[in-house]
């Protein structure tokens, strides 16, 4: 009777095994779950975290669209006033390739006057145009840094001497001239304005001289003409730029990053030429 009671008890113990271990197996896999749980809710919360992609900023529209005939810039009358006796009165353009973006024209003449001498007298104007790019910037933004970069040079002009800077008030949304005397076979006496008018930059060079016997220019006077010119060449920017049509900005970087030149010629050797 004891021997049946100790093999019953073991028979016991071992059906007992399977169930202790389908137990713990049911524990161990309910422990992978959790874990599987929590690690998706940390890929959820992780990727929650992550800043949403801003969209590309819109580029700034630009005010003008296009640019004016620069020999046309200027009136007529204004042109016999600061240029008498001009070789071409409608004045020479410089070849560009875009004139929508750059453009330039120049006058030059002597004007004699017997025994009393000769006055010369040299106009040059140039117009460059910025648009907005994505990777360069606005329109605005590229044109003040290339008017900030055309006062430096012309305040740093090769031979200029007592030179004098002060700002061109009134005319676009900032201008400045530089004036200063270029000795060359005689003494020239040079004004350059620079004007910014929103995405133009306007440089107006002016010149004048003194040959056989004659006065000499009068400084103030020059500058005086100078400023004259200077206001119209922005008044044609603005109603051409204006009235031009719609042009979408562009993605890629213009190729008119300098302002177009006048012809590369001396107002001396222009003067030489001229008599």
């Amino acid at each position: 009777m004891h021997r049946s009671a100790s093999r019953l008890t073991r028979v016991l113990a071992c059906a007992a095994v399977p169930m202790i271990l389908t137990v713990a197996g049911c524990s161990s896999d309910s422990g992978k779950d959790s874990g599987s749980d929590s690690a998706k809710k940390k890929s959820d919360s992780s990727s929650s975290s992550k800043p949403t992609p801003k969209a590309s900023a819109t580029l700034e529209k630009v005010a003008y669209l296009s640019l004016p005939d620069p020999c046309k810039a200027i009136q007529a009358k204004t042109i016999e006033t600061l240029v008498p006796e001009a070789k071409e009165k409608n004045g020479t353009a410089t070849k560009s390739n875009d004139l929508s973006t750059r453009a330039s024209c120049s006058w030059n003449g002597l004007d004699e006057d017997g025994l009393k001498g000769s006055q010369y007298r040299w106009l040059s104007i140039s117009l460059v145009r910025y648009d907005s790019h994505a990777s360069l910037g606005s329109g605005n933004k590229r044109a003040e840094e290339q008017y900030k970069k055309q006062v430096e040079a012309a305040k740093a002009s090769e031979g200029a001497q007592d030179v004098k800077v002060e700002p061109a008030g009134g005319i676009g949304d900032e201008g400045t001239s530089v004036a200063y005397n270029l000795k060359k076979d005689v003494e020239f006496l040079n004004n350059t304005i620079l004007v910014r008018a929103q995405n133009v930059v306007v440089t107006l060079d002016y010149n004048g001289a003194a040959y056989e016997g004659a006065a000499a220019p009068d400084r103030a006077k020059l500058l005086q003409e100078a400023t004259v010119a200077a206001r119209e060449i922005v008044a044609s920017v603005d109603a051409a730029g204006k009235n031009a049509p719609a042009a979408k900005p562009s993605a890629e970087p213009s190729k008119s990053g300098e302002p177009s030149k006048a012809p590369e010629q001396s107002p001396s050797a222009q003067a030489t030429q001229e008599s």
